[in-house]
């Protein structure tokens, strides 16, 4: 999740363990404590791209790092808390909670988390919320600015209730992803059992800052498929499926490389390969795709929103990653509104793969 929604959670359980002792400064402590695994990007610039994807959220981010750290540090904050009488019992207890919520949330993105690294190099991913959704974080974060204010003895027990009251909303708000993703995803296999589609996996994932919108990625071998669908949509509403050649024979002149390994443990196996002028193009599909309409009529071009460029005779650095920009973000946003109520046609129209440099735009097979 964002540094925003980590530090407000680091700074919430800051407030449950340590609010009665230390007042304003465990909001201050938690928040900074919720975003200390998130510091690993700062070694990102010592490292290449390649490497930049086997360090950023593994070694921080696992249940090693949280007991290690909170072994590790809770002696010099106990000692730092004397005068407030903070055990060190009580400082590894606000360590390895602060860390295990931000470890735990970071799990309800598609990124997922390696939480048990290095014995286990898979990450877990619930793939139930967006990498920020203010929705979940807002209402934390004005309770906690909110009780910021509350300084006296007498408001201590108030304090820690509206704590609690925004800890609370976010719980409800990703309980109710949780069962909106269990609605959405009966509605996506029962479409494909209808067409009897013969699939290895699937995964489900929210669109940007909401829990309505929702995007199915079905992996059918040499074929991706990527369809939408709004939980207020009927279970028997067809699917509009936009079918993506994975591109196998692009990748397999690259697959023994660090790079493409690197490139498939990351995107867990969930990336588009194109051959490129400068090497291979490879985009990861569990990241929404950027649309953008008016390049042709009744056209929408796709832009993936995380994409490398491999270029295995290149020295140095020979994995970029490209930037993607896309200035039409209101119309897109506005166009997400239309679709979230059910209305298709501002939304859809014959695909194209768009953002591969020195290629023209892909037409793709549109399944309706």
């Amino acid at each position: 999740m964002d540094s925003i929604t980590q530090a407000a959670l680091g700074a919430a359980m800051g407030e449950l363990v340590l609010g009665k002792k230390l007042g304003n400064r465990a909001l201050s402590w938690g928040a900074l404590f919720g975003i200390l695994p998130d510091l690993d990007v700062l070694l990102l610039p010592f490292f290449n791209t390649t490497h930049d994807l086997w360090v950023h959220r593994t070694l921080t981010h696992s249940l090693l790092f949280i007991i290690v750290a909170a072994l590790a540090i809770s002696p010099w904050l106990a000692k730092l808390w004397k005068r407030d009488k903070v055990s060190k019992g009580q400082a590894a207890g606000f360590i390895f909670l602060v860390l295990g919520v931000h470890v735990l949330v970071d799990c309800f993105n598609v990124y997922g988390t390696p939480v048990l690294w290095p014995f286990l190099n898979e990450r877990i991913a619930f793939n139930n919320l967006y990498l920020t959704d203010y929705l979940f974080s807002a209402p934390l974060v004005i309770s906690l600015v909110w009780l910021a204010f509350l300084r006296s003895k007498k408001q201590k027990p108030k304090r820690r209730k509206i704590c609690l009251w925004g800890l609370g909303i976010c719980m409800v708000y990703t309980l109710f992803s949780l069962l909106a993703k269990w609605a959405v995803s009966s509605g996506f296999e029962a479409d494909l059992h209808r067409r009897e589609v013969t699939y290895k996996r699937r995964m489900e994932a929210p669109t940007p800052y909401n829990i309505i919108l929702w995007r199915s990625v079905v992996d059918c071998g040499d074929e991706l498929w990527v369809g939408y669908r709004s939980v207020f949509e009927f279970q028997k509403t067809p699917i509009h499926w936009t079918v993506y050649p994975k591109g196998n024979d692009a990748f397999a002149e690259a697959s023994t490389t660090p790079e493409a390994k690197a490139i498939n443990w990351y995107s867990d196996g969930w990336w588009i390969a194109r051959r490129h002028s400068t090497g291979i193009w490879l985009g990861d599909l569990r990241f929404c795709e950027i649309r953008t309409w008016g390049a042709r009529k009744d056209t929408v071009d796709s832009n993936l929103k995380l994409t490398w460029v491999l270029n295995a005779g290149k020295k140095g650095d020979r994995l970029q990653e490209e930037e993607l920009r896309f200035p039409e973000q209101k119309d897109i946003f506005k166009r997400m509104l239309y679709r979230m109520i059910g209305n298709r046609e501002k939304w859809e129209g014959y695909p194209r793969l768009a953002g591969v440099k020195g290629s023209f735009p892909e037409h793709l097979r549109w399944i309706e």
